[in-house]
């Protein structure tokens, strides 16, 4: 299965610009972006005290393994200022390999699939509205099943542009 996704946040400066900015950077760099969700207005995940997070998820096609295309994630975070201080902290983007095809492994560098996947209603909503019926190789259960029993409450919800909020 071709079957990629990445998971795109923000929560620093002009969230929406940094997605777009994140987005061509990865096609500058021969991802393909095939289908992209609508973007979600979040609350923040572990630090509270920070503002919401504007999140997406992309379905891509790559020409590169799975190192190879967490590196080319890795350095387009750098490239657009990124610097990691706290874990879970406020950042200008967040670019995470969230499946590659049906590759199931653990490094100390990638996991995959991610494993937050499950537990993080910001990533299930809208990796439910781009793959809902896709089966998560590890629980077994749809996109869309997994999100049915997720116990996250952490408010999650479209985004449209010019909203207050």
């Amino acid at each position: 299965m071709d079957f990629i996704v990445l998971s795109l946040g923000s929560n620093i400066g002009d969230r929406g610009a940094n997605l777009d900015q994140a987005r061509h950077l990865l096609e500058m760099r021969g991802v393909e972006v095939l289908k992209s969700s609508s973007l979600y207005e979040t609350e923040p995940y572990g630090i509270s005290e920070q503002p919401d997070f504007l999140n997406r998820v992309l379905l891509v096609h790559a020409n590169q393994t799975a190192d190879e295309l967490l590196k080319t994630c890795l350095q387009i975070e750098t490239d657009m200022g990124r610097v990691r201080t706290e874990k879970n902290g406020p950042r200008i983007i967040d670019i995470d390999v969230l499946f590659y095809k049906d590759i199931v492994l653990e490094k100390e560098h990638l996991t995959l699939p991610h494993k937050g996947i499950a537990t993080r209603r910001f990533v299930l909503q809208p990796l439910n509205e781009v793959a809902g019926h896709q089966i998560h190789p590890i629980f077994g259960k749809t996109i869309q099943e997994l999100l049915a029993q997720c116990t996250d409450e952490l408010q999650v919800k479209k985004y449209f542009e010019g909203e207050v909020g």
